[in-house]
């Protein structure tokens, strides 16, 4: 089980669980056609926002198998809402979890997503004791592609037309970080 003591402070972010007055700015980013290229969705409306926002406040702890953290980015200097990361405990048989994020574009370029992802695999290697954490991604999206390398993460192959999404076949990319190279990467 992992239960995180709130909020996750880095340099210059603090990651914390969803609140309700999130909305505006969550709408501001979940509403965008160019944060929504990569992603299962189209830009959402209010209403769909709001409703997942309901979902994303109850995920705070990671119990089961299955669950997901979804986590608030904001500014540690401001507490401006810029973003959001996951990560999720997908197997408790073979000890994986998976990452992702999602950065309004205003924010891109300053190293924000690589330094939230950060602590999403220091949550997922040293406290909950994954062996393996991976991301997935449209392969198209090769700035979240060199972001992933630059964590250490290793390309581990691309998946053609293996999922159908907005009306069109996609590939998928995969990355992946084995506990070991994570500690490899903070020990040494």
């Amino acid at each position: 089980m992992l239960r995180p003591t709130y909020p996750i402070k880095t340099r210059r972010l603090a990651l914390r669980p969803y609140a309700a007055d999130d909305l505006d700015a969550l709408f501001a980013i979940e509403s965008r056609a160019d944060v929504c290229k990569y992603l299962y969705w189209e830009p959402r409306t209010r209403a769909e926002v709001a409703a997942d926002l309901e979902r994303r406040m109850a995920t705070t702890t990671l119990e089961n198998e299955g669950d997901a953290l979804r986590l608030a980015v904001t500014l540690l200097d401001t507490g401006e809402l810029i973003g959001g990361v996951m990560l999720a405990w997908r197997s408790v048989e073979h000890s994986g979890g998976e990452i992702g994020f999602v950065l309004h574009p205003d924010h891109h370029g300053r190293g924000y997503a690589g330094e939230a992802a950060v602590q999403l695999l220091r949550l997922g290697f040293e406290d909950l004791g994954l062996h393996r954490v991976f991301a997935r991604l449209d392969a198209a999206n090769r700035p979240s592609g060199r972001l992933l390398e630059r964590l250490g993460m290793r390309f581990e192959g691309r998946f053609r037309e293996n999922e159908f999404v907005k009306g069109a076949w996609t590939d998928e990319a995969v990355y992946a970080m084995l506990a070991h190279e994570w500690r490899d990467l903070t020990e040494g």
